[in-house]
């Protein structure tokens, strides 16, 4: 009995002291900048928005700009609504398998979870368009210069994984989360180490903006951008 109270309890007491050490260093790295000269442009051409569903960050971009017409490489055409008039375009990168099977919280498996958490599956781009955006708790408006906007842009390009003519590859499926957005096949890899929120914060890193050394939580991104 000895040996099976054992047995039992020390996986479970080496998980924790996992989780209790995962949390606390992502608690720290976050709060660190990942670099201290990073700050807001004083050119400000460009606006974006950082937008969470509480779990969950896209970098919100405007349709169309002299850098990119987004209607190019996500048309219109693959969203359900096919309305041409959306003035704004979120953009989000994760598990693909996370995305498709669990369009809310109680259609979450733990086969979904453990292969999201290993980073064993695949991943997606997922794109939504917006009339408009508004500032909120979980809403920040971003003015940026031209350089800074064309780093998001690369980013966003980067992560698409694409067909011989060099196009994204269009998500066939019914899991959409309303009218107005679509998924694409991505690179990368999903894990508990590299979230959907890090790779909002890569970008935020290489457009030079503030941002945390890693995180894996959208409270990590926002409190550089007023979240309390």
């Amino acid at each position: 009995m000895k040996y099976i109270k054992m047995f039992i309890l020390y996986p479970i007491l080496a998980i924790l002291l996992f989780a209790v050490i995962y949390f606390a260093i992502e608690a720290i790295l976050s709060r660190i900048p990942a670099d201290a000269k990073a700050k807001f442009s004083n050119d400000k051409s460009y606006t974006v928005y950082l937008l969470s569903n509480d779990v969950h960050t896209d970098v919100v971009f405007p349709v169309k700009s002299d850098l990119v017409d987004w209607r190019d490489t996500f048309p219109i055409s693959d969203i359900k609504s096919k309305d041409s008039t959306y003035n704004w375009v979120g953009i989000g990168w994760g598990d693909k398998g996370f995305y498709l099977n669990t369009p809310e919280w109680k259609d979450l498996t733990a086969k979904t979870a453990l292969v999201a958490a290993i980073g064993i599956g695949e991943t997606a781009l997922h794109v939504t368009y917006h009339h408009q955006m508004q500032e909120g708790k979980l809403c920040y408006k971003i003015e940026i210069d031209k350089e800074q906007y064309q780093q998001l842009i690369n980013h966003v390009l980067e992560s698409l994984e694409t067909k011989g003519d060099n196009k994204p590859i269009y998500i066939e499926t019914t899991a959409q989360y309303g009218d107005s957005d679509a998924f694409y096949e991505a690179l990368g890899s999903y894990s508990m180490f590299y979230s959907c929120n890090t790779w909002t914060n890569e970008a935020l890193k290489k457009a030079n903006l503030p941002s945390g050394i890693w995180t894996v939580f959208d409270k990590g991104i926002l409190r550089w951008y007023g979240y309390k």
